[in-house]
This record gives C-alpha cells, structure tokens and sequence, in this order.
C-alpha cells in the first residue's frame, strides 16, 4: 500500500483535523484516509464500466465470438 507525507500542514489545519477524528472516533491518519477517499471516489462517480454494460443491455446486448490466445506467456511465436 502506498504512503505518503504531506510537508507544510498548517498548525491550524492539522489541529482541524485531529478534532474531527476525535468526534468520529479514529485516529488523525484515519480521518485524513478517510477524507481523501470520500474526494476522490465520490458514490454518485460515473463508472464507464458499468455504464458500458446498462447501454449494451438497452439494445439487446452483444455476443462476442472471443477465442483466447492459450499461448503461455514468454513462449516464442512463429508467425511463418
């Protein structure tokens, strides 16, 4: 899982938010966590898979005739 620092944190917001943790009850690190996931994956985000899949089954859906390429990977392919 990734990490990251944030340098220049005013005292004023750093003091904002360890008291909004300590009403909700976890930690500053969760708090702020938790604050970052509710900005960048907002519920009401458009998701263009599932998008994709309500307009394709609008017009009756699509069927796909997809032969998977069993070649294992790395393996050397002779093209003659």
């Amino acid at each position: 899982m990734a990490a990251v620092t944030i340098r220049n944190l005013s005292d004023e917001t750093h003091r904002a938010l360890k008291v909004r943790a300590k009403q909700k009850g976890r930690s500053t690190e969760a708090e702020i966590r938790s604050i970052l996931d509710e900005v960048v994956n907002p519920p009401g985000r458009l998701k263009i898979g599932t998008e994709l899949a309500k307009l394709g089954k609008l017009f009756g859906g699509v069927e796909l005739d997809i032969k998977r390429d069993q070649t294992p990977a790395g393996s050397t392919v002779n093209f003659e």
